[in-house]
């Protein structure tokens, strides 16, 4: 079964509207975003879970999207905002994760690596791998449908970038490189890049999520065809700057609908 992730809720009233969806996660921008949120706003979403939770109903749980956030920042937002996940999208080193798991027992924390075409440039404040291109579509696929095989180079860059944060990591999260926010640019990135980081957290036992451009109309295929632990969207299911209640159920029938069928 794959995890859902609705990213970038900014008001109470879209949390209680999709609280019917089996969704997993919800995800609140601290960072610099167009759909950046305060604590006191995290907050009362927030007070929207609880309540399903005192109830004893499901509810996802809620993640907080960070870029090189100082201890105190997390520690002050931590005691307005309670989260359940941690989400680290820069170049947080893998004893700042451990700080986390320390100072905040219970707190789940996911690392993100932003996936850069060969043509770009990638700042200093994310965590990032240069694929070459999206055209390597030969990679994409084998005779039979299924992903690709990852080369032992791009094995061996994947465990050098990966392995310290092996113990102090809950998910590994892939996502598009945004030259302005480091990630949520609404771009796919070429998905070939996938199977060396699935095979790595297969084998250390991680999780692992794909962002970056996902629609209600592409999900179905990187599903069918990498099958990742979660999904991640955020502007995929917005209709002119705003969430929409309709794209994020249909986004949410298409997960659940390939996992029925494949099931």
């Amino acid at each position: 079964m794959s995890s859902i992730k609705i990213c970038g809720l900014q008001q109470p009233e879209m949390v209680r509207s999709i609280l019917h969806l089996p969704i997993d996660y919800i995800g609140f921008l601290f960072a610099k975003s167009k759909r950046q949120v305060t604590p006191e706003q995290a907050s009362k979403m927030i007070e929207v879970l609880d309540e399903q939770r005192a109830a004893g109903l499901s509810h996802p749980l809620s993640v907080g999207v960070f870029v090189n956030p100082s201890q105190s920042e997390l520690t002050s937002i931590m005691q307005e905002a309670r989260l359940d996940v941690i989400q680290f999208h820069g170049q947080e080193s893998p004893e700042h994760c451990q700080w986390v798991k320390d100072t905040f027992p219970g707190v789940q924390v996911w690392k993100v690596v932003s996936v850069v075409k060969g043509n770009q440039s990638h700042s200093d404040h994310t965590l990032a791998v240069t694929v070459k291109s999206e055209s390597n579509t030969a990679r994409h696929k084998d005779d039979e449908g299924a992903a690709g095989v990852p080369t032992a180079v791009e094995l061996n860059h994947v465990d050098a970038l990966l392995t310290p944060y092996k113990y102090v990591v809950d998910a590994i999260l892939l996502d598009t490189f945004d030259p302005e926010y480091g990630g949520g640019s609404g771009k796919t990135f070429a998905w070939e890049a996938i199977t060396a980081y699935q095979a790595w957290c297969s084998a250390v036992n991680l999780r692992l999520f794909v962002a970056g451009g996902l629609l209600p109309d592409n999900v179905g295929e990187l599903l069918d065809t990498y099958a990742p632990d979660g999904v991640d969207v955020s502007s995929g299911v917005e209709t002119d700057g705003m969430k929409d209640i309709n794209k994020i159920t249909r986004f949410v029938e298409r997960v659940k609908h390939r996992d029925t069928s494949t099931g």
